[in-house]
């Protein structure tokens, strides 16, 4: 065991054990991979400013392999760390505002909200404080510590960039009645990976946080703190129903909840944060920068934050669907954005086949993948090179196993790794999954594909989607979904089908 002396907020150490492994990853809890151990730094809101960038840099290189991975809760994971990062570092990453004050609850996820939030010409209201205030409030009170590492909490303002329909245990997502902004309460109810539900309570925006707080207390008082496995929230719903975890919730707070009708959500079209689009502040614009595969070399890093502040408003921010943002970019200046990111290797297109691709660690970071998910990925995307025009982004999910920890949800394709045994021989291969249906990654197409035939019969997939959309604007997954599987695979059957 380590014993760390971290400051707390009212100035004295305080004495925290960090155990040398951890299942979940954190800044003062290592988690072991298998490329070695990985350390996840919480950035609330997903900004970063270039002091910050600068040190997650130094430390990556010096540390770990040399680049950082932006996951999909909009955190930055630093991999294939092979000595122990010490207190000093992690003091100098608390002093720059990067990890908890408090290290009882860094482990607790990340905070979601919009990447465009406050600069989003279509939002109701800026969720960047309520981001703060939620994350002040769970440094200043330790007993959240005992929260399971998977409380998950998501603003949504309610702009073209929408998070809400990201899984999460709890999200506030803003809503118009009579001129005034509320938000709606959803909670996660359903399987893991599924969306939250809007469960008809309505919250003033000032009543956010002690609605929020008095969630996370019931929550509290109906787990069991000393088990080693901390229920999700979904479990303890499960067991008090909606109505029953409301009314607990209501007890501790002074003004009640206020009830409302179930109100349906329209969210446009993913990915529509890639490329240049104009902010709600005049004569500003942000860009959409697409990392492949979310993996950013430290250099890049440190040169994208210094294009931040020479250009914009001196910080980037990181997406979920991890990519990154650089905002408050006056009109004349973004030539010169656009030059410096075709420099360092990066692309800002939604029609660029890595916009949408996810890839899980694979094999090379996870002892639960069947494949080498990121290089295969990597490959494919040198195969389809600027051969398509695709309009609309194509998500393509590389996954190594069925727990789908880089993407939860469906995409248009999904690529599921397995493991092919012949002749004393194995090999890696992939399952092919296309649009929706009953099964988790959507209805399945091939089997058994292999590696050298994957880009033969994603090359047939994409040309037949081109050839067959509807218009410029339908998705390969609503394509898909506009055929049976034996239809698909008569369009594609120059593709030789695998059993």
């Amino acid at each position: 065991m380590n014993i760390y002396l971290l400051p707390a907020l009212h100035g004295e150490g305080v004495s925290t054990v960090v155990p040398e492994v951890a299942t979940c990853p954190g800044l003062f809890y290592a988690t072991p991979a298998q490329d070695g151990i990985l350390s996840r730094i919480r950035i609330p809101g997903g900004i970063l400013d270039r002091k910050q960038c600068d040190v997650i840099a130094d430390i990556a290189e010096q540390f770990g392999g040399g680049y950082v991975d932006v996951t999909n809760r909009a955190n930055l994971q630093i991999r294939e760390i092979n000595t122990g990062i010490n207190p000093q570092v992690l003091q100098l990453l608390q002093n720059v505002g990067l990890g908890s004050p408090n290290s009882r609850v860094d482990h607790i996820r990340n905070i979601m909200t919009s990447p465009t939030a406050g600069i989003d010409r279509q939002e109701l209201i800026d969720t960047r404080p309520f981001v703060k205030a939620w994350d002040n409030y769970i440094a200043t009170n330790p007993h959240l510590g005992e929260l399971s590492a998977k409380f998950s909490v998501c603003f949504d303002g309610r702009g073209k960039i929408r998070v809400c329909d990201r899984p999460n245990d709890i999200a506030f997502v803003a809503t118009l009645i009579k001129d005034s902004v509320y938000f709606r309460l959803h909670l996660s109810v359903g399987e893991k990976g599924e969306t939250p539900i809007d469960v008809r309570v309505l919250v003033q925006p000032e009543e956010c946080l002690p609605v929020l707080a008095a969630l996370a207390d019931v929550y509290l008082q109906n787990s069991n703190i000393k088990s080693d496995r901390k229920p999700r929230l979904r479990e303890i719903i499960k067991i008090l129903g909606i109505d029953g975890y409301l009314q607990e919730v209501e007890s501790l707070i002074s003004t009640g909840l206020f009830r409302s009708h179930v109100e349906h959500e329209t969210l446009g079209e993913k990915y529509q944060h890639i490329g240049i689009h104009p902010q709600r502040q005049p004569n500003l614009f942000y860009i959409g920068v697409v990392l492949p595969l979310g993996r950013l070399q430290t250099e890049q890093l440190r040169r994208l934050a210094a294009l931040a502040t020479q250009c914009g408003s001196g910080t980037i921010r990181l997406t979920p669907w991890q990519n990154l943002l650089i905002t408050d970019i006056p009109n004349q200046l973004l030539p010169e954005v656009e030059d410096e990111i075709a420099q360092l290797g990066l692309d800002y297109s939604p029609s660029n086949i890595k916009s949408a691709m996810v890839a899980c660690s694979g094999i090379k970071g996870c002892k639960s993948a069947a494949t080498d998910t990121k290089t295969h990925a990597l490959s494919l995307v040198k195969h389809f090179n600027k051969k398509h025009n695709i309009h609309v982004p194509i998500n393509i999910h590389f996954t190594g196993c069925e727990k789908s920890c880089a993407q939860h949800g469906k995409s248009d394709i999904t690529l599921l790794g397995v493991k092919i045994v012949s002749e004393n021989r194995t090999s890696e291969a992939y399952q092919i999954y296309v649009g929706d249906g009953e099964e988790k990654f959507g209805r399945e197409l091939y089997q058994n594909v292999t590696i050298t035939q994957l880009p033969q019969i994603l090359e047939q997939i994409l040309k037949m989607y081109q050839i067959h959309r509807q218009n410029n604007h339908e998705s390969l997954g609503e394509f898909a979904n506009r055929y049976a599987i034996a239809e698909l695979k008569q369009l594609f059957s120059c593709v030789k089908e695998q059993n």
